[in-house]
């Protein structure tokens, strides 16, 4: 079987085609250094069942864990912070649950192999619930969620602020998208030109990180 391709049919309807491991690397290897940045942001618009996030995600969890592997708390806090830097969004709900797994899974093992009995389940919580908002079933070309009652997609910007505590901004994809089109102004630079910041549609007060699961 072809591993870059799940069925015919689904590259007739939906032009679903994986990339190969070897090319995610090529490609990722191009902005190596953002890819060990634990608080870069990455949004994969088609993102399948997440082989170019997995592969970030990956990379991240090196640094972490080479960071911040003596301290459960550090490597807990920057474990939720490389977990909430990946997006997706993908049209098939099947490679939504499947990203969202992959990802989970990845951060969970390397977790429970460094601290095993001591791992938290609030930890893993927090994981979760992110994961629920950063992989999104819906239509990069839309930009609306898929579904009965398609609405605007609304992707979450997560942000350590005072030690443990984690800020929640919400933004309307569709207003970064075509704001920052109008402008032609990228929507972050790290070459100190003029930026497009976007407006969040709304804000929640910080919380514990390991809290937020429980939203």
């Amino acid at each position: 079987m072809n591993p870059q391709v799940k069925s015919k049919q689904r590259v007739a309807d939906y032009g679903e085609v994986f990339t190969s491991e070897k090319i995610v690397n090529d490609m990722l290897d191009l902005v190596k250094q953002e890819t060990e940045r634990i608080d870069s942001r990455f949004l994969e618009p088609a993102c399948g069942t997440g082989n170019f996030l997995i592969e970030i995600l990956r990379r991240k969890l090196n640094v972490v864990e080479k960071n911040y592997r003596r301290s459960q708390l550090e490597f807990e806090r920057y474990l939720v912070l490389a977990v909430s830097s990946i997006y997706g969004i993908d049209i098939l709900e099947d490679n939504v649950l499947e990203c969202r797994k992959r990802l989970f899974e990845l951060a969970d093992a390397r977790y429970t192999a460094l601290f095993g009995a001591k791992t938290k389940d609030a930890c893993r919580a927090a994981m979760r619930y992110i994961l629920s908002r950063n992989i999104v079933h819906g239509d990069a070309l839309s930009l609306q969620t898929v579904g009965e009652h398609p609405q605007p997609i609304v992707f979450s910007e997560w942000s350590l602020v005072n030690g443990s505590l984690l800020k929640r901004r919400d933004f309307a994809f569709h207003e970064m998208v075509q704001q920052a089109s109008m402008r032609e102004l990228p929507l972050f630079s790290d070459l100190g030109e003029e930026v497009f910041i976007p407006e969040p549609v709304k804000e929640y007060p910080p919380v514990h990180f390991l809290e937020i699961g429980e939203e």
